[in-house]
């Protein structure tokens, strides 16, 4: 069986993303491994008092995601694939690569909004990166409007 590892980021393209790796994997008799990698900033914030750390903020917006995470693996279950998922705070890039490695992907697939130029500055885009620093095959799957 094919190995995919996919990442998801629960924006407004994630239904698109999640269709085309559904059909991907179907066409290469693949299991879809899941993973977010949500950010290591998640319930800091800076007020009055300076930066602060909310565990509770950050507790529930993890369990949120998880319960996200979940609802995806359900869909792609109902497809007739298998699917398990792993959801990890740090540096995106970073923990996908190290997922795929452990996970012996065959592939990585990825979404592209087709986004270039000066968003890629201010931003960076995960997939370019990706694309530049992996070892394993991207399939990056368009997802524009």
């Amino acid at each position: 069986m094919i190995n995919i590892v996919l990442p998801v980021d629960f924006g407004e393209k994630t239904d698109q993303l999640i269709d085309g790796a559904v059909k991907f994997a179907k066409q290469v008799n693949g299991k879809i491994n899941l993973i977010h990698v949500a950010p290591t900033d998640i319930g800091f914030a800076i007020g009055d008092m300076g930066y602060q750390y909310f565990p509770e903020v950050e507790e529930n917006e993890i369990r949120e995601e998880l319960i996200q995470l979940n609802k995806i693996q359900q869909r792609i279950l109902a497809h007739d694939l298998d699917c398990e998922h792993l959801l990890k705070q740090g540096i995106a890039k970073d923990i996908i690569l190290e997922y795929a490695k452990v996970k012996n992907a065959d592939f990585i697939v990825m979404g592209s909004h087709g986004r270039s130029g000066i968003y890629d500055v201010f931003v960076g885009s995960l997939t370019k990166g990706l694309t530049k620093s992996s070892p394993i095959p991207v399939v990056v799957l368009p997802i524009h409007d």
